[in-house]
């Protein structure tokens, strides 16, 4: 198994799915929820955990998808947005890589595998390594170091 570590965002550490409206939002091309997304968890338990990994030489990178169905400008407002709330929330954070692709992108054929923490099933499923639901992530994470 390669020595990566992969995060979604949108249900895995960003609440997109508490923010109110969000659907008719992102329906409209209206990119602030992907901004208003609380967090889930703690980002200065999880941004440690995170360092700790890559010092014992563990990429750690963001895998997410834009908007379903959005236009090519939107997408562009969307990854804008996630880029931006990555900073805010986890701005210590030093990631070897970040990528937004288009909604439904197998993101096993973009990472290539390692470890992935992902809300969806689907996307746990086709992964090409070990996939977690991220309930429990800092508990993975601490294993690993």
């Amino acid at each position: 198994m390669k020595k990566a570590i992969w995060f979604d965002m949108d249900g895995t550490i960003a609440d997109l799915y508490n923010v109110p409206n969000w659907l008719p939002k992102l329906l409209a091309e209206d990119a602030s929820p992907y901004k208003a997304a609380s967090t889930i968890g703690n980002m200065n338990t999880l941004a440690k955990a995170i360092h700790k990994a890559q010092a014992k030489g563990y990429s750690v990178g963001i895998i997410s998808w834009t908007s379903k169905g959005g236009s090519a400008n939107y997408n562009a407002k969307v990854a804008a947005s996630k880029l931006n709330w990555l900073k805010k929330h986890l701005g210590s954070v030093k990631f070897n890589a970040i990528h937004i692709v288009p909604y439904g992108t197998n993101k096993s054929t973009v990472c290539g595998g390692g470890i992935l923490f992902d809300d969806e099933i689907n996307n746990r499923l086709n992964w090409n390594g070990k996939a977690y639901d991220p309930s429990n992530i800092i508990n993975v994470l601490n294993s690993l170091v």
